[in-house]
């Protein structure tokens, strides 16, 4: 199998409208550079090209170990597994960092629902409770 094999290579396959949004790109290599320093429109389209090239890769990789499995769905172990195994294991340590990160605040937005679902309150309840305290909010406003 060829590494392009899967990518349209701009021939109008499925890959194709796959990238990162631009000015979220533009915006991160502009944090990390010096302020002296610009990026080149083209330089800029060949990160992008490398990072959806590496998002493949490291998916390409993750899907092949979760089908070792005989799993249906992509973990986040299968990426950790992936990046270990392309020789990116300097990467594993944030990645796990940020995953960790990432159940604490699911966990956190789970404990919100769960309070909304215990106040005992209806919907319409709780929207004329919302509507009253903006009332009383432009209230205090209008005083000042």
């Amino acid at each position: 199998m060829s590494d392009r094999e899967g990518h349209s290579g701009g021939t109008g396959g499925p890959d194709e409208d796959l990238s990162l949004p631009k000015a979220t790109v533009a915006k991160m290599i502009s944090e990390l550079l010096p302020s002296d320093i610009t990026c080149a429109k083209e330089t800029r389209d060949l990160i992008i090209e490398c990072c959806v090239e590496f998002i493949h890769l490291i998916s390409s990789e993750a899907n092949e170990i979760c089908e070792q499995e005989s799993k249906k769905t992509i973990a986040p172990e299968h990426i950790i597994g992936a990046l270990k195994r392309l020789g990116f294991d300097s990467f594993t340590t944030e990645v796990e960092d940020v995953l960790k990160d990432h159940k604490q605040q699911q966990k956190d937005r789970e404990k919100k629902v769960s309070k909304l679902e215990q106040s005992g309150l209806t919907e319409e309840e709780l929207l004329a409770k919302q509507e009253e305290l903006f009332a009383a909010s432009r209230a205090r406003f209008a005083q000042q």
